[in-house]
């Protein structure tokens, strides 16, 4: 394209793109405790459906939104998408009952599904080979600051204005984005080059995806991956509040552990051409089972409160360290048999796998009750299920021809 955007700028707004999606979800992490009181006084644990609301959202927007955007347009998909976000949002503004709160968390999911998947077609569209590769790097790598900050943009939204002002900052992000995106970006995607919209071909797809033994077990690997992570992350506020008393360091501990995880993507670049995926989650997995049986075993013990705290903490880090060890390599494995059906499956695993873990996390965070047994029960359960899950993997690679 000969008006291309500079490079420099393009990865930044690719990343406020990415971006969106976590800053949507750790950025309410602070307000929880608020909220609660003020909208389900009666049951605290009720609180963390706002967070599962809007990752059950994304999954539904992540199946319908890269084909859409291949049969209209990048650009168009992307302002609806946001103008559904802004939207719910104001309705999460306004609303003082928890039931619309949690309806408008989640049509804001199905509308940060746009800015999210869009972004990465649109890098496709006008980028390849090496230096596609380049440009997605450098824009994740901006995107994985993102949860370690936006615990402290949140609780200093909330400081200012409330736990509603968070909902407007969630409408002023996106409103720079698009209004950035609809000034310095041309449409990516060409009218000639478009595909029309068809749902059998869509469930074509999903039915070539579910047929294919090592894909579907992959998909549900990251089911309970995203399960697992999910899961921690409704539950480590009240964790932090409620066991440890450290509500007002919350943010801070929270940074630094995801800058901690944020190394995973970097080992895992580092090791997967030696090892291989399927090994690299099977041990990561496995690595998991051990800690987390370890963590169990130590929070039955008197420990001090500062070494039960720095137990949590490190066990914390190890879940997150797992997501980035396995959620792109199982993606990898489901992807590799696929490439005929590309976009299609991208958008099929993202969904379903979305969609379920948010499903299993939902119950599970409203089973906190003071300790982390239950927490550790469920990564426990999830994990073990993973594990065994990649064995199989492996005896039906085992049997495939060569």
């Amino acid at each position: 394209m000969s008006n291309r955007m500079p490079r420099g700028e393009f990865v930044a707004l690719i990343a406020m793109m990415f971006a969106t999606i976590a800053f949507s979800i750790d950025s309410m992490l602070p307000a929880l405790p608020q909220i609660s009181a003020q909208l389900s006084p009666g049951d605290a644990n009720k609180a963390q459906l706002i967070l599962t609301s809007f990752v059950l959202g994304m999954g539904i927007g992540t199946f319908f939104t890269g084909p859409l955007s291949d049969a209209f347009g990048r650009k168009p998909v992307i302002y609806v998408g946001s103008a559904l976000y802004i939207l719910s949002a104001a309705v999460a503004w306004a609303t003082s009952s928890l039931e619309m709160l949690l309806i408008a968390r989640i049509f804001q999911g199905i509308g940060s599904a746009a800015p999210r998947v869009v972004a990465m077609a649109i890098i496709r569209d006008l980028y390849s080979g090496r230096e596609m590769a380049r440009i997605v790097s450098i824009a994740m790598m901006i995107f994985t600051l993102v949860p370690a900050i936006a615990p402290m943009m949140g609780a200093g939204v909330i400081a200012l204005a409330g736990w509603r002002g968070i909902f407007a900052s969630f409408m002023l992000f996106s409103l720079i984005t698009i209004t950035w995106m609809g000034l310095r970006l041309s449409e990516p995607l060409a009218p000639e080059n478009r595909r029309p919209l068809r749902l059998p071909l869509m469930i074509d797809a999903a039915r070539q995806m579910f047929a294919h033994p090592t894909v579907r077990v992959s998909i549900m690997v990251q089911t309970l991956c995203l399960g697992m992570l999910f899961t921690m992350l409704t539950m480590v506020q009240p964790v932090y509040d409620i066991i440890y008393d450290r509500a007002d360091s919350f943010p801070f501990w929270f940074g630094f552990v995801a800058l901690m995880a944020g190394s995973a993507s970097l080992l895992n670049a580092t090791l997967v051409i030696r090892l291989g995926m399927r090994r690299i989650v099977t041990w990561t997995l496995g690595a998991q089972i051990i800690f987390t049986c370890f963590v169990m075993v130590m929070n039955g013990l008197d420990l001090s409160d500062g070494a039960s705290f720095a137990l949590f903490v490190s066990w914390q880090t190890a879940v997150f360290f797992m997501a980035g060890m396995t959620m792109g390599n199982l993606n990898a494995i489901a992807m590799e048999p696929m490439g005929h059906i590309a976009g299609m499956a991208a958008s099929v695993i993202g969904a379903v796998s979305t969609v379920l873990a948010a499903a299993v996390a939902a119950p599970l965070g409203q089973l906190f009750d003071g300790s982390i047994l239950p927490l550790a029960i469920g990564v426990l359960t999830m994990c073990t299920m993973g594990f065994g899950l990649m064995l199989y993997m492996g005896r039906i690679e085992d049997r495939l021809p060569a």
